[in-house]
């Protein structure tokens, strides 16, 4: 699970601890198109699940990276959701008015906030009930500003002092100044932090050029609990 750069005496050198969040401290209950087939049926059309399954993923790999800019990007990545679903719906229900596309958009982004879209992992309160109290904890995250939502509804929220997204920091993974940005933000040096993440490019790769060390989190075989016992070598 742990890096090459995080061996002995990290214990008594770090600061504070950087999470990803989706894959890391939390997931979808459900697939993107169960959700949207849920949020289909409320504005009264009737949407395959595995049609919005397969028409995500496609959208999903072809749309443009997001702008890196030097500041928040506007509407909170809003835009880049909205461009998104309508991609989507074109490819599932081509036929459906432009009205009823915007309802549905506007229904599916405030859907992601809610209760039960989204679950902790099951060992993620526990491990950061006991970290809280000896480190510096926060996430990096290419999300937007409703992580925060997520999180408080989930209970997670009150664990971290700092949630840095990357609509807000103007930069996503795998660009390893997202890491750069929050470092500066929580005015920290790379080598005061470690970096907790599933993903080979966005995590661990983009941490450790930005020079943090590194826990590698490979789900199902690890989970958060093997940070606390790494932590006690």
């Amino acid at each position: 699970m742990a890096s090459p750069h995080a061996g002995r005496g990290l214990r008594e050198t770090m600061k504070t601890i950087f999470f990803d969040a989706v894959g890391t401290l939390i997931y979808l209950t459900e697939s993107v198109g169960y959700h949207y087939a849920l949020v289909g049926r409320e504005i009264g059309a009737e949407l395959d699940r595995e049609k919005l399954d397969r028409a995500f993923t496609a959208v999903w790999k072809s749309m443009p990276a997001r702008e890196t800019v030097d500041g928040p990007r506007e509407e909170d990545d809003k835009g880049w959701w909205r461009d998104l679903v309508f991609q989507v719906l074109e490819k599932v229900a081509p036929s459906m008015p432009a009205l009823d596309r915007d309802n549905f958009f506007e229904i599916a982004y405030e859907h992601f906030t809610e209760a039960g879209v989204w679950a902790a992992f099951p060992e993620c309160e526990d491990v950061l009930e006991f970290l809280q109290p000896r480190y510096e904890l926060a996430v990096v995250s290419s999300f937007d500003g409703r992580l925060r939502m997520i999180l408080r509804h989930l209970g997670l929220l009150k664990y971290f002092r700092y949630v840095f997204v990357s609509s807000e920091l103007g930069v996503d993974k795998p660009n390893p100044e997202i890491f750069r940005r929050a470092l500066r933000l929580a005015k920290r040096h790379a080598n005061d932090v470690i970096h907790v993440g599933d993903d080979p490019e966005r995590d661990w790769q983009a941490a450790r050029t930005a020079g943090l060390r590194v826990i590698e989190l490979k789900r199902p075989q690890t989970s958060l609990r093997d940070l606390l016992a790494h932590l006690k070598e």
